[in-house]
């Protein structure tokens, strides 16, 4: 998609936008002489080394190296490709990107939109379930039991998928077509291998499918933007899986995601600290407890592609695992996959949680102060 914006366009935005007042609306900025300094956001820093040269448009860190342009600052800083990027400056002058789409591109650009806003209308389904369903207090009480307050319930859009097998499908399901965009998007699921044809009325009941979510509290999984693109759900009853998440579709890759992050972003973290932890319910006690900037794999290993993205972020991020077998054995995992790719300025830590505790159970013990002393403690990859 890239390269489907014209240079030229692109040479005029970066003349229209002022790189001061773009980074200064994400870090605040101190005049010194002719440039502006700060703090580096790309790196943990007492002083000041991050610098901003209105003449040259151009900012750069003399302690982590990073530098270049306003697009290059809303890449690394809002965590964004650079379409979107070029999208987000464009916005704030009041253009509009043009693009050389081709017939396939803006088809595969429409089913992404309808798919997204089918997952943003489930989103808001099972929130209001959460508020309003008559078996709703399952739900409440488990994550009352668990220390969740409403605020932070609010903050993640944490919902309920109630008992039933066709709940979300009355509910956003209207017609065949979009119970197909349901399909695609992961939310339900075929009862036969044979699909309904474009002319077939049978499905206007949603007969041929069924909801994937029943039964589960609900977790949103946001990209960088904000968008739903899929879900994570607990069981509440005996069912297996205890957790299960959405399948991969064109606007969800597990493997390039991570929970919690688009949180951690719009809270104004910056980063100082990045804490990766095992789950959803891991990333929700943290916050609960005043650990912003707590993010999760989504029920894999780590990938090559999150260890990319942590590193986007901060530059040594820590890795907290739980002290069992598992929680080695995925702590080992990621110290192997991050060594093909380590760089001078970049690294990781480590801490291992007390042998059956999670961080909401040491939190609960210990308090925040237990955690932040497990957090002092880390180990570097070395």
């Amino acid at each position: 998609m890239a390269g489907l914006i014209p240079q030229t366009f692109i040479d005029d935005l970066l003349n229209r936008t002022d790189i001061v007042e773009v980074i200064d609306k994400r870090v605040a900025l101190k005049k010194t002489g002719k440039n502006y300094t700060a703090c580096c956001p790309f790196h943990q820093e007492k002083t000041p080394s991050f610098s901003v040269q209105p003449d040259r448009q151009f900012y750069y860190c003399f302690g982590c190296g990073a530098g270049g342009n306003s697009i290059g600052f809303v890449m690394n800083f809002d965590q964004l490709d650079f379409p979107l990027a070029v999208e987000t400056l464009a916005k704030d002058v009041g253009l509009e990107v043009p693009k050389d789409e081709t017939p396939t591109h803006r088809k595969r650009q429409s089913e992404t939109i309808k798919m997204v806003e089918v997952l943003e209308d489930a989103s808001k389904f099972y929130q209001y379930q959460l508020r309003h369903h008559e078996y709703k207090k399952d739900a409440v009480d488990y994550l009352k039991s668990r220390g969740v307050s409403g605020k932070i319930a609010k903050e993640f859009c944490l919902g309920y998928a109630p008992p039933g097998w066709d709940n979300l499908l009355k509910a956003i399901g209207s017609d065949s077509k979009q119970q197909r965009v349901l399909l695609k998007a992961g939310l339900v699921i075929e009862k036969d291998q044979q699909k309904p044809s474009d002319n077939d009325t049978a499905d206007e009941s949603g007969a041929h499918y069924y909801d994937r979510f029943r039964n589960r509290i609900m977790f949103p999984i946001r990209d960088s933007r904000g968008r739903t693109v899929a879900f994570g759900g607990r069981v509440l009853g005996e069912d297996k899986p205890k957790y299960l998440n959405s399948p991969e579709t064109t606007v969800f890759h597990k493997g390039s995601e991570l929970y919690g992050l688009f949180e951690s972003k719009k809270s104004g973290t910056r980063f100082n600290r990045l804490l990766l932890v095992e789950g959803y319910m891991d990333v929700i006690a943290l916050a609960q407890a005043g650990f912003l900037g707590a993010v999760a794999p989504l029920g894999t290993a780590l990938t090559e592609d999150q260890i990319q993205l942590l590193w986007k972020i901060a530059h040594e991020p820590i890795l907290c695992f739980e002290g069992d077998a598992a929680g080695g054995r995925a702590a080992a995992k990621a110290a192997e996959r991050a060594l093909p790719f380590l760089k001078p300025g970049f690294g990781m830590r480590f801490t291992t949680l007390p042998q059956g505790k999670d961080p909401d159970d040491l939190i609960k013990s210990g308090g925040a102060e237990a955690m932040q002393a497990m957090l002092n403690e880390a180990e570097p990859l070395s």
